[in-house]
């Protein structure tokens, strides 16, 4: 055990220098909108850091951006910003600026600078359009969250680089749906600690825990059952606990959270390694299934869910999530049983996949936990 133990320490170690990343918050800015007639009004959150990322804040490079710095650079900001966004009210342009008087507010993962929005358009649009680019050619994970308030409906949107331009007409619940859905499945396909907890429980999908050891599976149909059962526990539990929050009914600490998510990621990387619940292990993963859910509820409620529809939103994300897991079980488990009588199967890939898992998860606690400065590759 000593063994294991240092060389979990040396390669947690080893992860440092290759650039750091947190997977329920990803890179996001948060843009809200009113529609008046023909007016629109706005305010426009950026991160800091995306924002020294494209155009360089800390000018004088101490690794610290000041408000001096920011003031300095709103100029720099607004023309930025501008570029990367277009307002349209039936295919016809609206004038588009940003007021004086550059702000910065504190969001869950540091600080944001604030732009007031204004835009004047040929008409009042019936359909408002929105092409939105920011950060997409430096970051293909960025996000772009939109609040948008439309002949008296608030819709939310989500813009990435292959939905960089929608349009909104007044909400639909199709709509609704349709956006909640996509985020689902990029919630697990772009979400590294969701990503290795699901590795976690994975990788002995086609194996057995008897007398002490790893047998292989008989039946490809019942490790896909006997899978397909974890990750339906986590996600009714990851939806429980998202309901609740996005209800108002509890607003946990977002640290407290976000190291308990680490937690699960280690912990499910240790219990491949040295088996403390191999029983009933659909528990075990709605169990942790509350504890993600109440994390990535503070990235849907600062996107802020839609005043009409939220059920059909709420919905839509979990089947998003159980999609996503659902397809990543079709194609990885068959793939893992096929080699499930191999040395090499455990040797290659059931042990070193475990470690990297619990590595992530003990790096991401002692960040989250206590703030270390740990560096990850992913």
């Amino acid at each position: 055990m000593s063994r294991l133990i240092r060389s979990l320490v040396g390669l947690v170690l080893l992860l440092g220098s290759i650039g750091s990343a947190e997977a329920h918050k990803a890179s996001d800015s948060f843009l809200r909108l009113t529609v008046d007639g023909s007016a629109v009004s706005g305010r426009w959150d950026i991160a800091l850091r995306d924002l020294d990322f494209a155009i360089g804040l800390d000018r004088d490079a101490d690794g610290a951006i000041t408000w001096g710095e920011v003031r300095k650079a709103e100029a720099a900001i607004d023309a930025y910003a501008l570029s990367r966004l277009k307002l349209s009210s039936d295919n016809r342009a609206c004038t588009l600026e940003a007021t004086p008087g550059l702000q910065i507010a504190e969001h869950s993962d540091g600080r944001y600078a604030v732009l007031s929005l204004k835009a004047s358009c040929p008409q009042t649009p019936a359909k408002l359009g929105i092409a939105y680019s920011l950060l997409f050619d430096i970051d293909a994970q960025h996000r772009g969250l939109l609040n948008l308030s439309l002949a008296g409906q608030t819709q939310t949107a989500v813009f990435g680089p292959d939905r960089g331009t929608q349009s909104f007409e007044s909400g639909r619940p199709a709509d609704v749906f349709r956006t909640y859905l996509i985020e689902g499945l990029w919630h697990v396909w772009t979400g590294a600690d969701h990503m290795l907890f699901l590795a976690g429980l994975f990788l002995p999908a086609v194996l057995r825990r008897r007398a002490g050891g790893w047998q292989p599976a008989e039946r490809l149909s019942t490790a896909l059952r006997d899978t397909a059962a974890l990750v339906t526990a986590f996600t009714l539990a990851h939806a429980t606990t998202l309901a609740l929050a996005a209800s108002g009914a509890f607003s946990p600490p977002s640290r407290v959270v976000e190291s308990l998510v680490a937690a699960s990621v280690l912990f499910a990387g240790l219990n491949n390694l040295l088996p403390m619940v191999h029983r009933r292990l659909w528990l075990l993963a709605g169990f942790f299934g509350l504890i993600h859910g109440a994390a990535i509820a503070g990235a849907l409620l600062e996107l802020g869910l839609p005043t009409s529809g939220r059920v059909w939103a709420l919905l839509a994300f979990n089947l998003g999530v159980e999609f996503a897991q659902l397809g990543l079980i079709a194609i990885v488990v068959p793939l893992c049983f096929a080699g499930r009588n191999s040395a090499l199967f455990r040797n290659a890939v059931l042990v070193p996949g475990s470690i990297l898992v619990a590595l992530a998860g003990l790096a991401w606690l002692l960040q989250r936990a206590l703030g270390l400065p740990i560096p990850m590759p992913f």
